[in-house]
């Protein structure tokens, strides 16, 4: 048998590769107790202030320089660990919000745990890395509230290089598209009376409310595939004897980039304005939250995450683009700086997000099993963000070159 070419021989893992996972594994108690105080207790967008301190502390604790509030955000904070080298500036991002009636619903106590843990490991791992390693706690990223956005607006990621997290769900991908999404409330003005006696004196914001709601579902067979349009009436009035003189429809209108989006809010404005018309009522369109963009995966980092949980023995596909898709304010982040939002599988396929199921699923052994590979994986890209040039150079070339595609 041939001798193999000495410049073809598959080049050694670093050492501090080896120590990460023996970090993560030693933290990986802490990360299970940190993710089911979280679990144990939901708070809605920006009212995450059990959370917040569970994290901080930890992080604190493990050598990170914790400020909170920041941004304007009083659940928001950052985290971060510095050797005094020069380097890049690489974040962590933690989302740990809930869902009303569901609670952990979307599994964020595994990102907020999983992502802090990733963070501890790398500094333990490389205690004297080269630039910057943070946690960002970004609050408020279901129900439109756009934490991340509103950091962003307040220069809270003003110098970061890039940054990354993951997501649990019920597959494992690289890489994901997400929908554009404009958060809406629809409300309604009418004139009360008594339902019964004199009806015909009132003008109900309520029968305008349910005839916008059928415009919608009419529309729905003249809106690309691609389009999502959905909400709850978040006011019908209080009593059945009276007339509602005021209604609301909170809505969602999604679809694959943020024009579209806005061209589809005109058409569901142009629907409340008939249904108003109609009923005699008025009718006004708000956004109750920042619109949540796009997201561009950056594919150097998502791909680096993919090798290093595939080595770890997480079988994990490269992610469908057309496939069925949320939002999430990343997006907005992903138009400033290079990011990454892979989705680890916590849950049997086929397990809904946004369900009991899934929060059940995101206190278990296996959830937190799959969460010290996730963080394992980010931790990798991290401490390869921080000491090879080369990746950074690579991911922000990825990055330029989508932007200039885009303008």
């Amino acid at each position: 048998m041939s001798a193999t070419p000495a410049n073809s021989a598959t080049p050694a893992a670093p050492a501090w590769l080896e120590n990460l996972v023996t970090q993560l594994a030693a933290l990986r108690p802490r990360m299970e107790e940190v993710s089911l105080a979280v679990h144990a207790r939901p708070e809605l967008k920006f009212a995450e202030f059990h959370a917040r301190d569970v994290l901080t502390g930890w992080l604190a604790e493990s050598g990170f320089s914790v400020t909170a509030p920041v941004g304007g955000l009083d659940t928001a904070f950052v985290a971060v660990h510095g050797s005094g080298r020069p380097g890049p500036y690489v974040a962590v991002l933690a989302e740990y919000d809930a869902l009303p009636g569901v609670g952990h619903g979307c599994g964020h106590n595994l990102i907020a745990a999983g992502g802090a843990a990733a963070a501890i490991g790398v500094v333990r791992a490389l205690p004297r890395h080269p630039g910057t390693v943070a946690v960002i706690g970004t609050p408020g990223e279901e129900m439109g509230g756009a934490g991340k956005v509103r950091l962003a607006e307040a220069g809270v990621f003003d110098g970061v290089d890039a940054a990354v997290m993951f997501h649990p769900g019920d597959r494992s991908l690289t890489a994901a598209h997400a929908l554009a999404a404009a958060h809406l409330r629809v409300a309604f003005t009418g004139v009360s009376a008594h339902a019964a006696k004199s009806p015909w004196e009132g003008r109900s914001a309520l029968a305008a409310a349910q005839l916008f709601l059928n415009a919608l579902d009419t529309m729905r067979q003249f809106v690309p595939p691609s389009a999502r349009i959905h909400g709850i009436v978040s006011d019908g009035g209080q009593a059945p004897n009276v007339v509602p003189a005021r209604a609301a429809v909170d809505l969602y209108v999604r679809d694959r980039t943020a024009a579209s989006a806005r061209a589809l809010v005109e058409r569901v404005r142009a629907a409340a304005v008939g249904a108003a018309l109609a009923t005699e009522t008025q009718a006004e369109l708000t956004e109750t939250g920042p619109l949540y963009a796009e997201r561009r995966n950056n594919t150097v980092l998502a791909e680096r995450f993919g090798e290093a949980v595939r080595a770890l023995g997480l079988d994990i596909a490269p992610g469908d683009q057309d496939g069925p898709a949320g939002s999430s304010d990343i997006g907005n982040l992903s138009k400033l700086l290079p990011v990454i939002h892979p989705y680890i599988q916590v849950a049997p396929a086929g397990t809904p997000s946004h369900s009991e199921a899934m929060c059940a699923a995101a206190a278990t052994p296996f959830a937190h099993d799959r969460t010290q590979v996730a963080a394992a994986g980010l931790g990798t890209v991290v401490a390869e963000l921080l000491t090879q040039p080369g990746l950074l150079a690579a991911a922000r070339a990825e990055f330029a070159a989508e932007a200039e595609v885009l303008t």
